[in-house]
């Protein structure tokens, strides 16, 4: 069954032909955006409700580890992408997180017939038929799998980089701008992969 606040996602569509698309890590300052891509088939989706899937932001670090194997066992496709802080600072933060979505859709095996991407804005550059979804990871579980799979890969990804540059707090706040965040960066400095773009305003000239 759909989620019931939205009843066709799909646009009538079978739910196979369609990839749902979502980023994570837009407004951090620090480390790439990554994206997922997911294709769920019909069967997948009453399952998926009931175990408590929605957009990832929502939901606990133990309840969406308990998500993945559930995702990615039911799913038809699934994929992530990523572009770097050195990419989000030479070309943009949109132009970027574009670049991931379309990184993790070609590691799909075919391209879907309709592509639900989360939000106002269109993927740019996707030829095929797309529809955007405000609040899509909370209506349409395709998404919300992407939503979830995004976040705990880069989450992850946040968690080794801990280790490798101490004293940040990568693993409490996973990059985001948070007070703590704020006041390691004005003691030790920003590293080479913090996004400079977006720390503009704290560096001093």
């Amino acid at each position: 069954m759909a989620p019931k606040s939205l009843a066709d996602p799909w646009q009538g569509l079978d739910p196979a032909l369609c990839a749902g698309v979502d980023e994570v890590g837009r407004g951090c300052v620090f480390g790439p955006v990554f994206a997922g891509a997911v294709v769920l088939p019909r069967a997948a989706l009453g399952p998926l409700q009931a175990a408590g899937l929605t957009d990832s932001k929502k939901l606990s670090a133990r309840k969406r580890a308990a998500l993945v194997p559930q995702i990615q066992g039911r799913a038809l496709a699934w994929a992530l992408g990523q572009a770097s802080a050195a990419e989000i600072d030479r070309v943009g933060i949109r132009l970027a997180t574009e670049r991931a979505m379309h990184r993790a859709l070609q590691k799909l095996p075919g391209p879907p017939q309709l592509l639900l991407v989360d939000g106002v804005l269109p993927l740019r550059g996707w030829l095929g038929r797309q529809n955007t979804l405000v609040s899509g990871d909370r209506l349409c579980l395709a998404i919300a799998a992407a939503s979830v799979l995004a976040k705990q890969a880069r989450d992850a990804l946040l968690m080794e980089l801990d280790e490798s540059y101490p004293g940040y707090g990568l693993g409490r706040h996973v990059g985001y701008g948070t007070a703590q965040h704020r006041s390691a960066i004005a003691d030790l400095g920003p590293t080479p992969l913090h996004r400079r773009s977006f720390l503009r305003n704290w560096l001093s000239p």
